[in-house]
């Protein structure tokens, strides 16, 4: 079973190469009981897998050094968070900042609609309501506190 301390490391030293690179930034890690490392990076301006590879290489060669798994049994993988995935820090909304966004609330009621502006505090989101000349365009203002999750709509 993975230790708190194995975790704690791997984030210290994952930290450590993000700070080289700070357009990068960690979104979540997780050691499942079979010391499979998973660990999900996301960028201002996205992220590619040469540089999920480019970090997944640099981590396995710390996590060697250190030592963190004496008998060399885990597996590590590093990818970014899929689509559909709900969003989870503030910095994802920032980098969303135009595009279409499901919002589930807190009484699990649902709200679609542009994501157009994010503060410390709130997200400003757009969208219609009614159709043809009926159609009226309005801007909701939604505190993070309301919300259950977010998650990016992908229109074809």
């Amino acid at each position: 079973m993975p230790s708190n301390t194995q975790l704690q490391t791997i984030e210290q030293l994952l930290h450590g190469l993000l700070q080289d690179e700070p357009t990068y930034f960690l979104v979540q890690l997780r050691i499942k009981p079979t010391n499979n490392i998973k660990i999900f990076l996301d960028g201002d301006n996205g992220i590619t897998i040469e540089k999920c590879i480019s970090f997944n290489r640099k981590l396995y060669k710390l996590i060697e050094e250190a030592g963190l798994f004496s008998d060399g049994d885990y597996s590590l993988e590093v990818s970014s968070p899929g689509v559909g995935e709900p969003l989870k820090l503030h910095r994802q909304y920032v980098k969303n900042i135009g595009r279409c966004i499901e919002i589930v609330f807190n009484d699990d009621t649902k709200k679609e609609g542009k994501l157009l502006t994010v503060t410390d505090d709130t997200i400003t989101i757009e969208y219609t309501e009614g159709k043809g000349k009926k159609a009226i365009t309005q801007q909701n203002v939604i505190s993070f506190t309301n919300i259950k999750t977010t998650t990016v709509q992908i229109k074809f």
